[in-house]
């Protein structure tokens, strides 16, 4: 493992069911359970998802041109069965415009490249979801 490949957060609780989570740079999200306007977990790895492969997609593509419009719809059904609770038929749609020019529609034309080679080898997040990677959890005594 590389210097730089460790990555880690800090989930603190603040409430019944509120919680904040913090990075290493010190930036900061809450979340809960969906008893109010916050994110839910599940919401979160949705974002996650869609904003790992937007990141990809706009450094490739916004370099020719700047998008007039830019988005990515991000859906799952939650179900539980005998694996237990999960997403299943998780599905990323870009939409994505550009303005006349030379620049734009060279972003045009690579954009559904940039697209499928995120999701086939560089959005983390989908990698990780798509080929599975064992989690574990414990318990430190306090």
């Amino acid at each position: 493992m590389s210097e730089n490949s460790a990555r880690s957060v800090t989930v603190e609780r603040t409430g019944t069911g509120h919680f904040v989570a913090t990075n290493t740079r010190g930036g900061t999200i809450s979340f809960g359970t969906g008893s109010d306007s916050e994110f839910t977990p599940v919401e979160l790895l949705l974002a996650a998802l869609g904003g790992c492969t937007a990141v990809d997609v706009d450094l490739a593509t916004s370099r020719h041109a700047e998008p007039a419009a830019f988005s990515v719809e991000v859906s799952g059904n939650k179900i539980n069965d005998e694996l237990g609770n999960r997403l299943t038929d998780l599905a990323v749609t870009f939409t994505v415009t550009f303005p006349d020019g030379e620049g734009a529609d060279r972003a045009r034309a690579i954009l559904p490249r940039a697209v499928k080679t995120s999701h086939d080898r560089l959005c983390t997040v989908s990698r990780t979801v798509e080929i599975g990677t064992p989690v574990t959890a414990t318990v430190e005594d306090a």
